[in-house]
C-alpha cells in the first residue's frame, strides 16, 4: 500500500476523533443575544467575566450579570 492510500482514512479518523472533544454550548444572554461557542465558556470570577471563543473564532469577554443561561448545544 502506499501512503495516499492510508493518509486519507487516518486523516478522517484523526478528524472525527477531535471533532469529538469539543462540547459546542449555547449563551444566551439577557437581551435575548446567543452566542454559539466551541467549548463550555469558563468564569473568571476574579474579573466577574465569562470568556470564551465563539465558533468564528472570536474571543469574547460577557458580564456574569448579562448570562441567562448557559446550556450543551442538542
Amino acid at each position: 500500500m502506499n501512503i495516499k492510500t492510508l493518509g486519507l482514512p487516518l486523516a478522517m479518523a484523526t478528524l472525527l476523533a477531535l471533532a469529538g472533544c469539543s462540547t459546542q454550548t449555547v449563551v444566551t444572554l439577557q437581551n435575548g443575544t446567543q452566542y454559539l461557542t466551541k467549548d463550555m465558556p469558563k468564569a473568571n470570577t476574579k474579573e466577574g467575566v465569562y470568556e470564551f471563543e465563539d465558533i468564528s473564532g472570536a474571543k469574547v469577554k460577557v458580564k456574569v450579570d448579562e448570562v441567562a443561561t448557559v446550556r450543551k448545544e442538542d
